[in-house]
């Protein structure tokens, strides 16, 4: 047991320390003086969302880019409120903005790959954008990606998100989980062996997205319309598609209210991840799961035998210092540094959490999103 425990804290430690260095090996990337040339269809499905939609198309009216170079595809997947009604509007008081709302066109299991299907065939522009109803982007957001793409011509563009959080404890263990993932998407890039990205920030060509045929192959499971895209596209292109390290690029997006909502919404996370096709990501996701198992066990062993507390110790120290590292880097990036305070508290519930949400998807428990009853 206590060889096996070393090497589980040994390969957990190497994993993440690799991550913390492939974080530094991105470089920041900064705003040049270029000229706008390139256009984008940002591309929104949304489903009940009446009360996020204005924020998000305000956001959209602020930014600093020729609206003749941009359009919006807002794609209604069978919502019962007003959305669609406080889109009218909004497109009434702003003429200058394209804005279009679309109906889902239903294909397959997969609510929201149909929607960015459905927008993509109607799009305009060569570069496809997709966020979510309840994001708010940044002014510089489309100046960033247009200056990207002429410095480095890139297929794809994964972009960071973090949420706007308040200091309720739930708020932040959330935040503090989604910036564990936002330092591993930005490691693992700088390791070139990028397998998360997040589809409420992300870019990509049209003629690309039809060269590996969409969603075709994945389309039966119901999430993953970012990480499916970005394996099939990194297969084909893989010194094209990058990462776009500016905290100018920062979509926000918002927690989940209720805990019952954070269990759905990471169970259906952690479900889409072990049906991936890359093998380095499913490494990965195995030894996080065995590294916060070995922790709950030897919580339990020192509670029913003292002596087993040394063990916990070190290999939970090793534990909180390697993550503690990434996690600071990361919240400075997104300029969230305050939430570091929360973070001694979250570290001991982490591992629970992780271990409940990650057998209850091994379990494929069906999830309920968006009052849809999912079974992946």
């Amino acid at each position: 047991m206590l060889i096996l425990t070393i090497f589980i804290t040994a390969i957990y430690t190497l994993l993440i320390g690799a991550f913390i260095v492939g974080f530094f090996r991105i470089k920041s990337f900064n705003r040049s003086k270029n000229t706008p040339e390139n256009s984008f269809s940002i591309i929104i499905p949304f489903r009940d969302e009446a009360e996020n939609l204005l924020e998000l198309l305000n956001s959209i009216s602020k930014l600093d880019y020729p609206n003749s170079l941009f359009e919006v595809l807002l794609v209604d997947d069978e919502s019962i409120d007003n959305g669609s009604d406080i889109i009218e509007t909004y497109n009434k008081q702003n003429p200058t903005l394209s804005i279009r709302v679309l109906n889902n066109d239903r294909k397959s299991k997969s609510p929201k790959k149909d929607a960015i299907e459905t927008a993509i065939q109607k799009s305009t522009f060569e570069w496809v954008i997709t966020t979510d109803a309840d994001c708010n982007v940044p002014k510089t957001w489309l100046l960033l990606f247009d200056n990207f793409i002429q410095e480095n011509n890139p297929k794809m563009i994964c972009a960071p998100v973090t949420y706007k959080v308040k200091n309720t404890f739930l708020e932040q263990f959330q935040l503090l989980d989604f910036i564990s993932l936002i330092g591993t998407t930005i490691g693992a890039f700088g390791i070139k062996k990028p397998f998360l990205c997040n589809g409420a920030n992300l870019c990509y060509s049209k003629k690309v997205f039809s060269e590996v045929k969409g969603f075709e192959g994945n389309n039966s499971i119901s999430s993953g319309d970012d990480i499916f895209l970005l394996e099939k596209i990194f297969e084909k292109y893989p010194i094209d598609v990058r990462f776009i390290k500016s905290n100018e690029s920062i979509v926000i997006t918002k927690p989940e209210i209720t805990l019952n909502k954070l269990f759905q919404q990471r169970i259906r996370w952690a479900s889409k991840t072990s049906m991936t096709n890359n093998g380095f990501g499913k490494f990965v996701g195995m030894v996080i799961l065995l590294m916060n198992l070995l922790a709950i066990i030897l919580l339990i062993s020192s509670i029913l035998d003292i002596s087993s507390s040394n063990y916990l110790f070190w290999i939970f120290g090793a534990k909180f210092i390697i993550d503690y590292i990434l996690i600071l880097k990361t919240l400075s990036f997104t300029n969230q540094l305050k939430s570091i305070l929360f973070y001694p508290f979250i570290a001991i519930l982490h591992p629970l959490f992780i271990v409940f949400v990650s057998f209850l998807s091994i379990l494929k428990t069906p999830v309920l999103w968006k009052n849809r009853q999912i079974y992946d």
